[in-house]
C-alpha cells in the first residue's frame, strides 16, 4: 500500500488538505481525517460603493461637461451644463413680474400708501364730526338748538363712521390682493429659477467621476444616463448566484475572491447583501459583498470569481467523490457498503457513518 499525500485543491480553499490515493493500486485508499468546506460559486464583479448613474430631468443639448473622468466632486457639484433658452427666458419674466408685484405691495408707489392717506383723512373727519354731534346731542338733551340741526350732525358723524369704515375694508381687501399677487410671482419665479436650474446638472454624493457618456453638441433626454459616480475608496462585489444555490446564503458568511486582476492571490469578504428579485434572463439572484482586506488598487469594473463558503468542518471524514458509487456506497474489498455523507465539495466528500479511518475503499469499476 502506498504513502498517502496532502495537497491544496485546485479551487482557492486555504487550508484544505485533500487525499489522493496511488492511481491503480490494487489495495485501494482509506479515508482521511482533514478539514472539509463546502461553499457556493459566484461569478463577480467589482462596483464603487453607492454607485449611481446621472440623469437630466430636462431635453436639451448639452453645452459642456463641467468635470472629467477620474476628477472627485463633492455633493452638489455641477457636472454638465444642458442648453435651452426657453427656461431662462421664462425665469426672466417671472423675475419682473415677482419685482413688480413686490413693488406694488411694499414699494414707494404702492396704492396701499393712497389709500391709506384717504383713511387718514376720512379718521380726522368722523373724529371732528363725531365731536360736533356729540356736543349738538348734549345740546338737544337739554332743549337748546333745533332738531334739524341735531340730525344733521348725526347725520355727518354716520356718514364719516361709514365710510371710514369702508376705506379700511378696502385697504384690507387691496392688502390681501397684493400680498397675495407677490406671493404667487415669487413662486412662479422660484419654480422657474429651479426648472432653469435642472439644466445644471450636479452631483448627489462625494464621489469621484467614473464615466461620461455624452459630448457637447448631444441631444439629452430625461431617461438616458449622461454619468457614472460613486465613492472613490468603498468598493462592494456583485455576485451573480444561480438560483439554485440561493437559498443556502446568509448575511455574514464568509467569502473568498479571486480577481482576474490578481491572478495570484485570494481575498477574503464577507457577504453583506442578498436582494430577492430573481434576474429572469440569466435566472441567477443578485448579491453583495465587502472586502475585508481589498487590495492595494481596485477599478470599477473588474471580474473575477467567488466561493461563498456555506458550511466548514473540522476533523471530517473524507474520500475522494470519485469513489463515491450511485446511492451513496462505495467499494470495498468485501463488496459495496452503504455509507452516509455529509459536505461535499467538487472533490471530496464528508462521510458521517459507514466507514472509519481504518476501512479500505476501492475505486469504482467502470
Amino acid at each position: 500500500m502506498c504513502n498517502l499525500k496532502r495537497v491544496s485543491p485546485a479551487v482557492f480553499i486555504p487550508g484544505l488538505l485533500l487525499a489522493i490515493g496511488c492511481a491503480g493500486d490494487p489495495d485501494g485508499i482509506h479515508p482521511e481525517t482533514a478539514t472539509i468546506t463546502e461553499s457556493v460559486y459566484a461569478s463577480l464583479t467589482v462596483q464603487p460603493d453607492s454607485m449611481y448613474k446621472v440623469h437630466a430631468a430636462v431635453s436639451g443639448i448639452l453645452e459642456k461637461n463641467l468635470v472629467r473622468e477620474g476628477d472627485l466632486v463633492t455633493a452638489g457639484t455641477p457636472l454638465l451644463k444642458i442648453t435651452d433658452r426657453t427656461p431662462e427666458l421664462s425665469k426672466e419674466n417671472a423675475r419682473l413680474q415677482m419685482e413688480l408685484a413686490t413693488s406694488n405691495y411694499q414699494g414707494s408707489t404702492t396704492p396701499l400708501k393712497d389709500l391709506a392717506a384717504q383713511i387718514e383723512s376720512a379718521r380726522l373727519s368722523f373724529v371732528d364730526d363725531s365731536i360736533n354731534y356729540r356736543r349738538q346731542e348734549k345740546l338737544w338733551s337739554q332743549q337748546i338748538g333745533s332738531r334739524t340741526a341735531f340730525e344733521n350732525r348725526k347725520l355727518a358723524y354716520e356718514r364719516s363712521r361709514n365710510q371710514l369704515e369702508q376705506l379700511r375694508n378696502e385697504y384690507a381687501r387691496l392688502s390681501r390682493e397684493l400680498r397675495t399677487k407677490m406671493e404667487q410671482a415669487r413662486n412662479s419665479f422660484e419654480s422657474y429659477q429651479a426648472n432653469a436650474e435642472e439644466f445644471t446638472v450636479r452631483s448627489f454624493i462625494d464621489g469621484e467621476v467614473y464615466a461620461l457618456f455624452k459630448e457637447p453638441g448631444e441631444l439629452v433626454i430625461p431617461n438616458e444616463p449622461l454619468a457614472t459616480l460613486g465613492k472613490p475608496d468603498s468598493f462592494v462585489l456583485e455576485l451573480l448566484v444561480d438560483e439554485v444555490d440561493i437559498v443556502r446564503l446568509e448575511v455574514g458568511q464568509e467569502v473568498l475572491v479571486s480577481l482576474d486582476a490578481y491572478p495570484d492571490s485570494v481575498f477574503t469578504a464577507s457577504l453583506s447583501r442578498i436582494y430577492p428579485q430573481k434576474d429572469e434572463r440569466n435566472q441567477t439572484f443578485l448579491a453583495e459583498a465587502r472586502f475585508l482586506s481589498p487590495p492595494g488598487k481596485l477599478y470599477p469594473g473588474l471580474s473575477g470569481e467567488a466561493n461563498i463558503v456555506t458550511a466548514r468542518r473540522e476533523n471530517a471524514l473524507t474520500i475522494p467523490r470519485n469513489y463515491l458509487m450511485e446511492g451513496d456506497s462505495v467499494r470495498t474489498p468485501e463488496g459495496p457498503k452503504k455509507v452516509s455523507t455529509g459536505l461535499q465539495t467538487l472533490d471530496r466528500v464528508e462521510i458521517l457513518s459507514g466507514l472509519d479511518s481504518g476501512s479500505e475503499i476501492l475505486k469504482p469499476q467502470p
